[in-house]
């Protein structure tokens, strides 16, 4: 008998982030391990009448929402809805996805249900409102989130999440090391091609021909610290005048972004593609030259570890980033990449400036860096990890082994 999890999710495709291609390449991981995989989304999915549909091959359980719906309201919706498909679809057991809006419903059913629950926490949500800038650190609504998030924590029967920064947080609230595996960021390498040609006619689209191109791809959050970015090739100009900085994607700085490039005269300089189907996206990171992640210094930077760098590391793209944690847990400085210091723009063009001084060692460095993807970043070598988790999980309420192993 095949073991069937139902994943409740925050958000999933058709909707691109982060977020999604991680869970993406979970549930094509699993079925690869013979298992089946059920989906529910959350209200943050948006607004609604569908109750099921089906996306990228995979059918999507959606909770019907409406616009300017409370938090309570939303954990309401998603316990009634996760109900419902517990009782369609029988799971073995329940595997709820940050934040904790999806966990405390899911305790709440595994519970009456008594099916076995795992928590996948991929970032704190007290911290993750601070960096969006919708709470303060230290505010009454901060200390009740982390205690809600800390209150999931201990109920589950197991915790995942996805680096080693999270699950030392986890542990400093009190819960047990042997309730916490991490579930690593990866990437399937055999998705990106190791020094892929420039396609010229995309180069020239761009305006970007003859140009030396510092990029970023993924979504514009303050934290990113992308405005560090731009200011940094206003320092580079006067030494590299054909440096060009291509930014692709989106989000909330978008238009702050835009307005800073255009108070500093830097419009033939910054080019902004806007989001980009992420097939495509290989085409724009074989564009660019050397690859920039300035996150700023914050509680969520330092503990929680991105994916893009991951797939430029898988691409041989040569990389600077900023030196928080998350960064560091990732990046050995001048063997897969560079770091510099958090926070400072001069630092961010010294390390620039560094890069394309020595070309000579790049070829050493990409391959150092793709090296260590294919050997400890795959989704493959990440996925396995689930089988002691679910195992433990569905133990711990008495269920027989499900997990092939």
């Amino acid at each position: 008998m095949s073991l069937r999890i139902l994943h409740v999710l925050d958000h999933s495709t058709p909707l691109h982030s982060g977020y999604t291609f991680r869970t993406l390449s979970i549930l094509h991981q699993q079925h690869r391990l013979g298992w089946e995989t059920i989906h529910l989304t959350s209200p943050k999915q948006g607004p609604t009448t569908v109750l099921q549909d089906k996306v990228d091959g995979l059918t999507f359980y959606r909770t019907p929402s409406q616009e300017g719906v409370g938090l309570m309201s939303q954990m309401g919706l998603t316990a009634r809805r996760l109900s419902e498909v517990v009782q369609l679809t029988r799971p073995h057991l329940i595997h709820v996805h940050s934040p904790v809006l999806n966990a405390l419903p899911g305790l709440w059913v595994a519970r009456r249900q008594r099916l076995p629950l795992v928590y996948e926490m991929r970032a704190s949500w007290e911290d993750a409102a601070v960096d969006h800038g919708t709470t303060q650190e230290g505010s009454l609504r901060y200390r009740v989130s982390r205690a809600l998030e800390t209150f999931a924590l201990g109920q589950a029967d197991q915790i995942t999440t996805i680096c080693e920064g999270l699950r030392n947080d986890i542990m400093l609230r009190g819960i047990s090391a042997d309730r916490v595996t991490v579930i690593p960021n990866a990437v399937d390498p055999g998705l990106f091609t190791l020094g892929r040609e420039v396609d010229p006619a995309l180069r020239q689209s761009l305006g970007l021909d003859g140009a030396t191109v510092v990029g970023f791809v993924g979504s514009f959050y303050g934290y990113e610290g992308l405005n560090l970015l731009i200011v940094a090739v206003q320092k580079l100009l006067p030494r590299y005048p054909d440096l060009r900085v291509l930014l692709v994607g989106g989000g909330p700085q978008d238009s702050s972004l835009k307005a800073q490039v255009a108070a500093a005269g830097l419009q033939g300089h910054v080019i902004f593609s806007g989001r980009v189907e992420h097939a495509q996206v290989q085409r724009y990171y074989a564009l660019m030259d050397v690859l920039a992640y300035p996150r700023l210094p914050t509680r969520l930077t330092e503990l929680v570890t991105p994916l893009k760098p991951l797939e430029a590391m898988a691409q041989g793209r040569m990389l600077v980033a900023s030196d928080v944690g998350g960064h560091r847990e990732l990046i050995q400085h001048g063997e897969t990449g560079f770091l510099f210091r958090a926070g400072d723009a001069g630092a961010l063009a010294q390390a620039i400036h560094d890069v394309l001084i020595r070309r000579a060692r790049w070829p050493q460095i990409q391959a150092q860096a793709r090296r260590f993807v294919e050997r400890e970043r795959t989704w493959a070598c990440s996925v396995d990890r689930y089988r002691a988790v679910y195992q433990q999980a569905l133990s711990a309420r008495g269920h027989s082994q499900l997990v092939s192993t």
